[in-house]
């Protein structure tokens, strides 16, 4: 039986991947490594402080230690950490937003990038910016900071979180032919922003599972 270590910043989005993980690889043992204090810490710092990447490094360590044949890492936030420790790490470490972002660029030219947080909106921004060089394209990224969402959700206001959300997305849509959701806690409201926007949405979690399938699949 395959191990796959799944390492979160945060406690939202552990059950919706274990669903995914259920209808995509029912087979494999699934091990999640959860610190809800690094994505506050983040958000805290508005980037990624030395703390928090030495800690993520260390559960990176932790996973190969646990005998896994991949690592997804779980957080846009911290993917370039991810990036850094592939260096380090002796077993591949899946970004959850990397085929997202290279489908992005591969179907479309101009991308609005929704975010509830400053800390994940730049980090996926500069992602897909990467994946459009690797690829020979010019895109334009439409920047969909959804200001006082994050506010709304941690004082217990969900509604309010997800009208901004909403409202952000309609406004980016006018300007992009697809709309990206830098964070997997997002997804939940894929549906509904497409019916709002008009526009496809891509969401990570999904795809995040995909890739990991696809490279255990080639072991």
């Amino acid at each position: 039986m395959k191990t796959v270590v799944a390492v979160y910043t945060g406690q939202g989005l552990a059950d919706p991947l274990k669903a995914i993980f259920k209808e995509l690889l029912p087979d494999i043992r699934l091990v999640n490594i959860i610190d809800d204090s690094l994505i506050g810490d983040v958000v805290q710092a508005g980037e990624v402080p030395p703390g928090v990447a030495r800690r993520l490094v260390q559960y990176f360590h932790n996973g190969e230690e646990l005998g896994a044949d991949v690592i997804l890492n779980t957080c846009s936030s911290v993917g370039e950490v991810a990036d850094a420790a592939r260096q380090l790490i002796g077993v591949p470490i899946v970004k959850i937003d990397d085929l997202m972002a290279a489908k992005a660029v591969e179907g479309y030219s101009r991308i609005a990038v929704l975010a509830t947080l400053p800390s994940t909106l730049a980090p996926t921004m500069r992602l897909i910016r990467s994946k459009a060089k690797e690829a020979g394209k010019e895109v334009t990224l439409v920047n969909g900071l959804a200001a006082g969402a994050f506010d709304a959700l941690v004082s217990g206001k969900p509604a309010d979180h997800d009208a901004i959300l909403l409202r952000t997305a309609i406004e980016a849509a006018e300007h992009a032919d697809v709309i990206v959701l830098a964070q997997g806690s997002m997804a939940r409201m894929e549906q509904a922003l497409e019916v709002a926007t008009g526009k496809p949405v891509l969401s990570s979690p999904r795809f995040g599972v995909q890739q990991v399938k696809e490279l255990l699949d080639s072991l």
